[in-house]
């Protein structure tokens, strides 16, 4: 009998609760934009004011882009996992 096989025909609570902590704790740590609550995709531009808000590239022009104080883009999670290979060789 696997775990979902439950006799009330749906999964165990404690099952169920774990998730529910595990997605939790997953949108507590990503960054999401101030004004709609997006998170920002891999590759795209995000802009911080003052206090720490984040926001995307389409409510920072929304807000006004002079309060901006800083830029950077959005990476995945490989970033600095990879190895990039050189060619010493003499051409």
């Amino acid at each position: 009998m696997s775990d979902w096989d439950h006799p009330d025909g749906g999964a165990p609570e404690l099952q169920i609760a774990l998730v529910r902590r595990a997605v939790d704790h997953r949108d507590a740590v990503r960054e999401r934009c101030h004004g709609c609550r997006r998170t920002p995709l891999i590759g795209e531009r995000v802009y911080f004011r003052e206090g720490g808000a984040v926001y995307c590239e389409l409510c920072r022009v929304l807000e006004g882009p002079e309060a901006a104080l800083e830029s950077r883009l959005v990476r995945g999670p490989e970033f600095g996992h990879t190895m990039r290979l050189a060619d010493h060789r003499a051409a």
